[in-house]
């Protein structure tokens, strides 16, 4: 068994594309070997910013022999076909083995072919993995017809400790590799992956990136601790700049107590879209006047001269920043919202300035169902809470609009709530964001959401697959996370149709359908686009996704917390015996009469007449559905999902006995009609809760 070695060697490769490729190109080859029937004991690849590299163990050097079997003609078959076969399989009539079969006798040829070397099929899959990599963005370089992420500058292609004869557009394989580009450039001659990892160690090149993760977290809170500070949890910029070194060396800066006074969040972005920086936090979580970098070099003077350089750049950074805090507090947002009318939303739904108007309406006609909103204030944050768009700040750091706001609000003197409503309004940002609580926050986080929801569905740009470039799936989420995380009762359906009245008419004419057509349309799919988004909201909670369908079902429920009410009650209900017993009665009934309604040409939605009521037992079901309607209605109405769902229960015995001694398709046809009314009533009674046809056994 034998070892294979594959080390693509080039430029920088970006870091955001370094993980992806490692796994793409263990994929690759395994999947290829794979189909070749190649086997290999386990494989591994590893990234570096200049090096991508696969290590597969156990790989036979010679593939075993193997006899391929043909069946031919049936015994007896026309001597022509039979020598045709024989030739084909490349041996002689005589050699056939006759064989039994289910449908008779028939010629099978055997032949032996001697196991290939390996070797060669080796280059092949490693030839074709390069030409079909799907790099994210890819360049060409020099007069080379090839591509690649980089520049490739060397591969390393060994099998069992030899060179495979692969070459690459204008680079042919060998055994050679590099160290660091400035600690140790020279090349040096590779035999097999245990002395390459160790060379490259010798080398100061980590190759393991979870092993250069691990070094750079140790040694950030290493420092950190013995200076008193944390590190800035950051787990987005560590995996960065894991993919920026090779050798990392951590090192502490310092930031000059003037930029101190620049908000925490600016001097944190700054430092982390720029320049990769790590942010240090006092004890109480203040932003402390140090930072962390990770350098790829090992200094001699303990990496003084690298701090100072780090320090000298981020002087100027932070002076922009510092500049544009001071510049922006020169004038207040209130000054700012002429100018969001120079600032496009999508071009078939206006400018922000449009957007902010319809947020100020929205959010003033959903604040009716939110407790403790003040309309004045609401209008205020609706006014405000896009003008920090328009600051210099936000203009270098998009990132902080909001957050930008929130300072700038409260540098203008405004009411803290619309001070706490101008970064709350696009809160939650993902699933670990928290939800605003403030009642002003909340209309205007959800007048923004459901207006962007509306809007660009009014437009057609509607998710499809996995793309979502406007992330209307998160803004969906932040409704629904939103209504239910507060406890509220909004009608969604009447907010969505409010939200579209603020639109002009022009946006809704189409040649296929009107206006008040399209409308009603696109709120049945944002209904429906909703309805999608809770299933994957409550997922984590094992709540049933058929369930969530039966009680959203016609649009019928559209106050979210009441939805969930009703689902979780009716979860519960269905998992008693009576539920179970009820559900299936529920089948029996809704198929016999679509059954009895198909053939018969007409709909049973009349009341069931009790003067035809026969038996003891149909009359005992009617009194009951009489009894469980009245007392369903009350508790429905109080919102009482649990008692209406255990009246129902009340309908088990009943029905049993009404399906054990009542024949309902009688010789009688006004009997047999009234009775299929009956059946009528039960599914009708059952269907005023959820929809149990869409319920999954």
């Amino acid at each position: 068994m034998a070892e294979l070695l594959f080390e693509i060697f080039s430029e920088e490769i970006p870091a955001r594309m370094q993980r992806a490729a490692a796994e793409e190109l263990k994929q690759r080859v395994e999947a290829k070997l794979l189909a070749l029937a190649i086997p290999f004991a386990q494989s591994a690849s590893y990234v570096t910013p200049r090096r991508l590299v696969l290590v597969m163990e156990d790989i036979p050097p010679v593939l075993p022999d193997v006899v391929i079997e043909k069946k031919g003609p049936r015994v007896g078959a026309a001597p022509a076909a039979i020598e045709g076969f024989s030739t084909s399989a490349g041996v002689k009539v005589d050699a056939l083995e006759i064989r039994s079969t289910d449908k008779g006798d028939f010629y099978f040829s055997n032949v032996h072919q001697k196991g290939q070397a390996t070797a060669g099929s080796l280059v092949t899959v490693l030839k074709e993995v390069m030409a079909e990599f799907s790099w994210p963005k890819s360049m060409r370089w020099g007069s080379y017809n090839l591509r690649w992420v980089r520049p490739l500058q060397n591969i390393l292609c060994l099998f069992d400790g030899k060179i495979l004869p692969l070459t690459y557009g204008h680079i042919q394989a060998n055994r050679t590799s590099y160290g660091h580009r400035f600690l140790a450039a020279e090349p040096f001659e590779v035999h097999y992956f245990a002395d390459y990892q160790k060379n490259l160690r010798e080398r100061y090149v980590i190759l393991d990136r979870e092993e250069r993760k691990s070094i750079i977290e140790k040694e950030l809170t290493k420092l950190a601790s013995a200076r008193g500070y944390s590190v800035k949890a950051d787990a987005g910029l560590l995996e960065e700049v894991a993919g920026l070194v090779e050798w990392p060396q951590v090192l502490i800066g310092l930031i000059e107590s003037r930029f101190m006074e620049v908000p925490k969040e600016v001097l944190s972005t700054a430092m982390r879209s720029h320049q990769k920086y790590f942010s240090l936090l006092e004890q109480d979580g203040r932003l402390a006047p140090y930072f962390a970098l990770v350098s790829n070099m090992k200094s001699t003077d303990a990496g003084a001269t690298i701090i100072t350089g780090n320090e000298r750049v981020l002087r100027a950074r932070l002076s922009d920043a510092k500049f544009f805090w001071d510049q922006d507090r020169k004038k207040t947002l209130a000054s700012r919202v002429a100018g969001l009318a120079n600032i496009v939303f999508h071009t078939k739904l206006g400018t922000i300035a449009d957007k902010a108007e319809r947020i100020e309406l929205l959010a003033k006609f959903i604040a009716v169902w939110i407790p403790h909103a003040n309309l004045k204030l609401v209008g205020r944050a609706s006014l405000l809470c896009k003008t920090d768009l328009l600051s210099d700040m936000v203009m270098e750091f998009p990132e902080l609009q909001g957050m930008m706001g929130t300072y700038y609000a409260a540098h203008d003197g405004e009411d803290k709530e619309v001070v706490a409503a101008m970064g709350d309004h696009y809160r939650p940002m993902g699933p670990q964001d928290s939800c605003p609580t403030a009642p002003v926050s909340i209309a205007v986080a959800l007048a923004d959401k459901i207006d962007t929801l509306a809007g660009l569905f009014a437009a057609d740009e509607k998710p499809t697959g996995s793309k979502d470039p406007f992330a209307l799936r998160r803004a969906a989420l932040g409704v629904i996370r939103i209504i239910l995380e507060n406890s509220l009762s909004i009608p969604l359906k009447l907010v969505l149709e409010k939200s579209l009245s603020f639109y002009p008419t022009t946006l809704f004419k189409s040649k296929t359908e009107k206006a008040n057509v399209k409308q009603e349309r696109l709120i049945s799919e944002l209904l429906e686009f909703f309805a999608d988004r809770l299933k994957a909201s409550l997922k984590s909670q094992s709540v049933r996704h058929d369930l969530i369908n039966a009680v959203f079902d016609g649009g019928n429920e559209d106050d979210l917390l009441r939805l969930v009410s009703r689902v979780m009650a009716l979860q519960q209900f269905l998992e008693s015996e009576n539920g179970v017993s009820l559900y299936n009665a529920y089948k029996r009934a809704s198929n016999i009469v679509f059954l009895e309604e198909k053939k018969d040409k007409t709909v049973y939605k009349k009341e069931a007449s009790r003067d035809k009521l026969i038996q003891k037992e149909e009359q005992h079901l009617f009194n009951c559905l009489e009894l469980v309607k009245s007392d369903m209605i009350e508790a429905l109405k109080a919102e009482k999902f649990e008692q209406a769902l255990s009246l129902l229960g009340a309908l088990r015995d009943p029905i049993d006995q009404f399906f054990d001694h009542v024949t309902v398709n009688c010789d009688n046809p006004d009997i047999r009609r009234n009775r299929l009314m009956i059946l009528s009533q039960v599914r009708g009674l059952l269907d005023g809760l959820a929809n149990f046809g869409l319920i999954e056994g």
